[in-house]
C-alpha cells in the first residue's frame, strides 16, 4: 500500500479536506503550502500522528524537489484557480499550473503514483455531451495551462487526471466564490440571485466526494494508471435556472431574476458524462441538496465576516 502521499496546496479548499479524509483513511500525509491566502485551515490535524506541513513555495524548486522524491504519491492540488485569478496574474499561473507539473513529472520515478486535478473547463462550451474522448476547447488561461499540464502527465504515461466538475460543499479553508456556494451565499446576504445566462449548464461535485475519488484512485492505481476521468454527479447536469429553483425551494421568498442582457466571465456550456469513472466502481456519496443543507448550516458562522477571506480572488 503507497503510504506516504505529498499534497501541494495542501491547505487550500480541497486539499484542507483531503488531508483529513487521508489520515483518516490511515495515509501519511505531507502538505507542501506557502500559505498564500494566509490560512489556518490545516490546524485541527496538527495532534494527528501521521501528519506533517511543509510552509514552502512550488517555484522554488530546490525545496521542492527533495519533497517530491520522498513520497509514494503526488497529488498536485497547488493552483492558481479560476479565470479571474489566472487572468489577473497569467506568468504565475503557468508558474504554478503547468510549469510545476513539469518539474514534478521529471523527478518521478516510475513507481511513484501521480494523481493530477484537472478541471471541466478544458471543454470549454459544447452542444454534446461531453466524453473523456471530447476536444479541448478552452476559454480561458486557466483552462489553458490546465490542458497542457494534462498532455504532459499523459506523455508520460504515468498518471492519473481527474477532471473535476464544479465543485460545492463547506471547508475548513472556505470558498464563497464557486457557484453553488456563492449562489446559496447570496440567498442568505441578499435575498436575490441575477443569472446571466441562465440556461448555461454545468456539472457538479461535493468536495469530499473529490476526495473519496483521490483515494478510490490510489487504491486502484494500477488498473486507472494513464486514464482521464470526468469527476461529477451524473444527475447534476443543471443549468444556473434549475439550480437557483432548488435554492429556492429552501428559501421560498428568494427573488431570481434572468439578466439577458449581459454575459457572465465564464461561458462555460455543457453535459458532462461521468460514465467512464462510475465503471470502475466509483460512486459519490453526496447530492446537490447535501451541499446546500450543509452550506446554510456553514454561512451561519462566517455570514459576518469579509466574504473577500473566503475567496481566491
Amino acid at each position: 500500500m503507497s503510504k506516504r502521499v505529498l499534497i501541494t496546496g495542501g491547505a487550500g479548499y480541497l486539499g484542507s479536506v483531503l488531508a483529513e479524509v487521508l489520515l483518516n483513511e490511515g495515509y501519511s500525509v505531507t502538505v507542501y503550502d506557502n500559505l498564500m491566502y494566509k490560512q489556518t485551515s490545516l490546524l485541527h490535524l496538527c495532534n494527528i500522528d501521521g501528519f506533517r506541513f511543509i510552509k514552502g513555495d512550488v517555484t522554488d524548486k530546490d525545496n521542492f524537489h527533495k519533497y517530491i522524491i520522498s513520497h509514494d504519491v503526488i497529488i498536485p492540488l497547488a493552483a492558481i484557480v479560476g479565470a479571474p485569478a489566472c487572468d489577473a496574474n497569467k506568468d504565475l499561473a503557468t508558474a504554478i499550473n503547468y510549469e510545476q507539473i513539469q518539474f514534478i513529472v521529471d523527478n518521478l520515478e516510475p513507481t511513484q503514483k501521480l494523481i493530477m486535478p484537472n478541471t471541466n473547463s478544458q471543454y470549454g462550451s459544447s452542444t454534446k455531451t461531453i466524453t473523456e474522448e471530447s476536444p479541448f476547447n478552452p476559454l480561458s488561461h486557466y483552462a489553458i495551462t490546465k490542458c497542457k499540464a494534462e498532455e504532459y502527465i499523459m506523455d508520460w504515461e504515468n498518471g492519473i487526471c481527474l477532471r473535476l466538475a464544479t465543485v460545492f460543499g463547506s471547508s475548513p479553508r472556505m470558498r464563497t466564490d464557486l457557484l453553488v456556494n456563492d449562489f446559496v451565499y447570496k440567498t442568505i446576504t441578499e435575498g436575490c440571485l441575477v443569472l446571466f445566462q441562465s440556461k448555461f449548464k454545468r456539472n457538479y461535485i461535493h468536495v469530499r466526494d473529490i476526495a473519496y475519488t483521490f483515494i478510490h484512485c490510489i487504491k486502484n492505481y494500477d488498473k486507472l494508471n494513464g486514464e482521464v476521468f470526468n469527476v461529477g454527479l451524473s444527475d447534476a447536469n443543471l443549468n444556473k435556472m434549475e439550480l437557483a429553483t432548488k435554492i429556492r425551494a429552501y428559501f421560498p421568498k428568494l427573488v431570481i431574476i434572468e439578466n439577458e442582457f449581459s454575459s457572465d466571465i465564464d461561458n462555460r456550456n455543457y453535459i458532462v458524462s461521468n460514465d467512464k469513472l462510475e465503471a470502475t466502481g466509483w460512486k459519490p456519496k453526496f447530492t446537490i441538496d447535501n451541499g446546500i443543507e450543509e452550506l446554510i448550516t456553514a454561512y451561519q458562522m462566517i455570514i459576518t465576516d469579509n466574504n473577500k477571506k473566503y475567496t481566491n480572488l
